[in-house]
């Protein structure tokens, strides 16, 4: 009996370890990150950008919203937001609760597609079939049907009145010591909101320096950006992968940005224009899927220097 029970027995105890580990420690082994960009014009100062993504929200993760309220000690010169705050219907005031003391920064936010809609219970497995045949979000699947509708609109009004940027397929700049930036931003491509015919052109002559902000790096959006010149794109919605495979990395983009890119700093070029691209991996989870693997969840302090 021993013999022939010991390997599934085995393995039920390893896959046991790995999600207690996944869902217990990594999704709450909160990270900053740091990188440095060479993006700005010659003899501009070197800009410091917080990027916070993919918070989903539940109700009660005090974890996640000590560490969200932490990052203010950075004094960072901007904050972006790029989206996906919420994972429940009641999460706004714990999201704005968290965000309080970045928003006393000058910052901006594009909305994802579960600031819109409450999440559903999905098998993972489906995102594996949704990248073989090309299909993510409503690009390429039929429309969602019976969706929850999260209250966007007090999230919104909350950041609103914060004064950071509404970049919602729109632009917007910000006024740093007297160094005009300007942000370009879409909503959100997974389900088919972005509109770049409203804000193409490129960056505006009198602007400082410009960046480009989406939630989902879809290509087309990226080859948009990078060829009307843009020379940082921020993002977010990989997710990093999630799950992702020590040594190998992400088997998953939830989008059809390949895995190479799924997270980080990386460029991006399109008709001879090359943009750096980088991809937040968030600090959320869905709140179906609460867990991560061999990619802790995260923040980003981005610190711009001239080319």
């Amino acid at each position: 009996m021993r013999a022939r029970y010991g390997i599934p027995l085995g393995i039920t105890a390893a896959g046991a370890a790995g999600l207690l580990y996944a869902a217990g420690f990594e999704a709450r082994s909160f990270r900053l990150r740091r990188v440095t960009v060479p993006v700005l014009p010659s003899g501009m100062r070197p800009l410091r950008v917080l990027q916070v993504s993919d918070i989903h929200m539940v109700g009660g993760q005090r974890k996640k919203q000590r560490w969200l309220r932490s990052l203010a000690g950075l004094r960072p010169d901007v904050v972006i937001n790029t989206g996906d705050n919420l994972s429940d219907p009641e999460g706004v005031p714990e999201v704005l609760d968290a965000l309080g003391p970045l928003m006393e920064f000058p910052g901006a936010y594009v909305f994802g597609s579960n600031d819109y809609y409450g999440p559903r219970l999905r098998n993972p497995a489906r995102y594996l079939v949704e990248k073989v045949q090309g299909r993510h979000g409503l690009n390429g699947n039929p429309p969602v049907v019976d969706a929850v509708h999260n209250p966007w609109e007090d999230l919104r009004d909350g950041f609103d009145s914060a004064g950071w940027l509404n970049l919602t397929n729109t632009r917007g700049t910000l006024k740093i010591e007297g160094t005009s930036i300007e942000l370009t931003g879409l909503d959100d491509p997974h389900i088919k909101r972005d509109r770049y015919a409203e804000v193409a052109g490129g960056p505006s002559a009198g602007a400082d320096f410009s960046m480009g902000v989406v939630h989902a790096p879809y290509l087309r959006v990226l080859d948009a950006f990078a060829a009307d010149g843009y020379p940082l794109i921020l993002a977010g919605h990989t997710h990093g992968g999630q799950l992702c495979i020590p040594f190998y990395g992400a088997l998953v983009t939830n989008c059809d940005l390949d895995t190479d890119r799924v997270k980080g700093l990386s460029t991006h070029t399109a008709e001879g224009h090359r943009s750096y691209l980088h991809v937040s991996a968030g600090c959320g989870t869905s709140r179906y899927t609460p867990v991560r693997f061999a990619c802790p969840p995260e923040a980003t302090l981005l610190t711009l220097v001239s080319r």
